[in-house]
C-alpha cells in the first residue's frame, strides 16, 4: 500500500496551486463519503420505518430504524483504528481510497435490498451489516483526510484549510435531502415507498467514481512523506499514542461528544421526533436544509477565526450556543410552532455546530506528533462520535417514555455538552498564532 509521492511533496514544498488542489480534492472526496453515510440517515427517519420495521407504531418504528443507523457508529472505532494505524504507517492517501470503495460499495448494495415484505426478517439484519461497513469506511476515512488537507496547509491557516474538509460532511447531508425533497415532491407516497427511496442509493456509484479519481490525484502530505524519508520503522503508533498522548485522548473524546450529539439530534433525530409529533414532514426537510446550507458557509468562517482568536475560544463558543439553543429548539418542535422551527436549527446549526465542527479538524490534528497523528485523531474522531451518536440515538427512548415530551432527552443532551465544555478547557491552545510560550503541544515538523 505505497503511496506515490511527487518530488515536490517529498521534499516539502507545497505551492498554492498544490494547496488548492489538496483542499477542493480533499472537499469533494469527503463529500461523496458522507453523502452515502447521510443516505441511511434520511431514509432511516424517513421511510425505513415503514419498510424494514412496519409492525411498530410509528415514532418505536423511526427508533429501531434509527438504531440500525447506530449500528455504523459501533463500526467507526474499528475503521478508525485499522486506518489510522495505515495512514501512519503507509500514508493518508492510501487509506482514503481504501475508504472510499468500502463505503461506496455498502452504499449502492441498500439500494437493491429487498424490504422485510420480500424476505421477512433478514431484511432489517442484512441492513445493519451494511451500515457497519458504511461505519468502518468512514471511521477510516475522517481521520485521514484531515491530515491530508492540514498537513499541506502554511501554519498560520491550518484551521482555514482544515475547516474545507469538514464541509464534506454537511455538503453530503444536503445533497441527500435535496434529492430526498426532490422525489417526495415529485413521486406518489405508494411510488416513493415501492421504488423511488432506492435511488439515492443507486445513484452512490456514479459520485464513487467521481470520488476515485480525485482521490487518486491528491499528492500525499509533504510531513507524512518527509518522516517516511528520515527515520526509520517504530512501533505501533497507535501503542504510542495511548503512551505518551493519553491526556489529549481523554479530553479530545469529551471535546468531540458534544458536536456528535448535536448534529445526531439535529440533523438526524429531531425529523423521526417532530413527524411523530404530527409536524409535516417537508417542513422538517426544509429547515434542516436551510440550516445545513447556512453551514457550508459559516464551516470556513469558522476556520478562518480558529486561525485568528484561537482553537479552544471558537469551540466554546460553539458549545455554549448549542446548549443556550437546546430546551427552545425542542419546545418550538414539542408545542408545534412551526413557523420557528428553522431559525433554532439555522442557530444550533450553522452556528454552534459549526463553530465545534470546523475548528476540529486543526485542533484535535495539532495534539500530536506526525509519526501517530492520524492514529491519535481517530481515536478521537471515532470514539467521541460512538458516544456521542450512540448515545443521542440511545436516549432517543426517552421521547418514547415521556410519551413524546422531550425534557428528559434535554437533560441528556444538556450534560454531554457540559462535558464537551469542560473537555475544550482542559485541552491545551494549538493554534500557532495564539499557543503560549512554553506549551506542550508538538511542533509539526516531520521527525516529531
Amino acid at each position: 500500500m505505497n503511496s506515490t509521492v511527487s518530488s515536490a511533496t517529498a521534499q516539502g514544498v507545497v505551492t498554492p496551486q498544490m494547496l488548492r488542489k489538496v483542499a477542493t480534492a480533499s472537499t469533494i472526496g469527503t463529500l461523496v463519503e458522507w453523502y452515502d453515510f447521510f443516505i441511511y440517515a434520511t431514509a432511516s427517519s424517513l421511510v425505513f420505518n415503514k419498510l424494514f420495521f412496519p409492525n411498530l407504531p410509528p415514532l418505536i418504528g423511526t427508533l429501531v430504524s434509527l438504531g440500525t443507523y447506530a449500528a455504523g457508529f459501533l463500526a467507526r472505532p474499528v475503521g478508525g483504528l485499522l486506518f489510522g494505524y495505515i495512514g501512519d504507517r503507509f500514508g493518508r492517501k492510501s487509506a482514503l481510497v481504501a475508504t472510499l470503495l468500502i463505503v461506496g460499495c455498502a452504499t449502492f448494495v441498500v439500494g437493491l435490498m429487498p424490504t422485510y415484505e420480500t424476505i421477512g426478517i433478514a431484511a432489517p439484519l442484512a441492513l445493519v451489516f451494511v451500515r457497519m461497513l458504511h461505519g468502518f469506511g468512514i471511521g477510516g476515512e475522517q481521520g485521514n483526510a484531515i491530515l491530508i488537507c492540514c498537513e499541506h496547509a502554511p501554519a498560520a491557516r491550518r484551521g482555514y484549510f482544515g475547516s474545507w474538509v469538514m464541509i464534506g460532511a454537511p455538503a453530503g447531508f444536503v445533497i441527500p435531502l435535496g434529492i430526498f425533497a426532490l422525489l417526495d415532491t415529485t413521486l406518489t407516497a405508494g411510488q416513493f415507498l415501492a421504488w423511488g427511496w432506492r435511488i439515492p442509493f443507486l445513484l452512490s456509484l456514479v459520485l464513487v467514481a467521481v470520488g476515485l479519481y480525485i482521490r487518486l490525484s491528491l499528492s500525499e502530505s509533504p510531513l507524512f512523506a518527509r518522516l517516511r524519508g528520515e527515520s526509520k520503522e517504530e512501533g505501533s503508533p497507535l501503542a504510542a499514542a495511548f503512551k505518551e498522548q493519553k491526556r489529549s485522548l481523554l479530553w479530545g473524546c469529551c471535546a468531540k461528544l458534544g458536536e456528535s450529539t448535536t448534529f445526531t439530534t439535529f440533523a438526524v433525530i429531531i425529523v423521526g421526533y417532530a413527524v411523530s409529533q404530527g409536524i409535516p414532514r417537508q417542513v422538517m426537510i426544509d429547515a434542516t436544509l436551510i440550516a445545513i446550507l447556512i453551514e457550508l458557509v459559516t464551516l470556513p468562517v469558522f476556520g478562518h477565526l480558529s486561525d485568528k482568536f484561537g482553537r479552544r475560544n471558537v469551540y466554546l463558543f460553539g458549545a455554549t450556543v448549542c446548549l443556550l439553543l437546546l430546551v427552545p429548539s425542542f419546545a418550538l418542535v414539542y408545542y408545534k410552532v412551526q413557523a420557528w422551527i428553522w431559525l433554532c436549527l439555522v442557530g444550533v446549526l450553522a452556528a454552534g455546530h459549526s463553530a465545534m465542527y470546523a475548528t476540529q479538524a486543526a485542533f484535535f490534528s495539532e495534539l500530536f506528533p506526525t509519526r501517530m497523528r492520524a492514529s491519535g485523531v481517530s481515536v478521537i474522531q471515532q470514539f467521541g462520535a460512538l458516544f456521542g451518536s450512540v448515545g443521542a440515538l440511545g436516549a432517543g427512548w426517552l421521547l418514547a417514555a415521556q410519551h413524546g415530551a422531550p425534557w428528559f432527552y434535554c437533560a441528556y443532551m444538556a450534560v454531554t455538552i457540559a462535558i464537551t465544555i469542560a473537555g475544550a478547557i482542559m485541552l491545551p491552545e494549538t493554534a500557532p498564532a495564539r499557543r503560549k510560550q512554553g506549551s506542550q503541544v508538538p511542533d509539526w515538523n516531520p521527525t516529531a
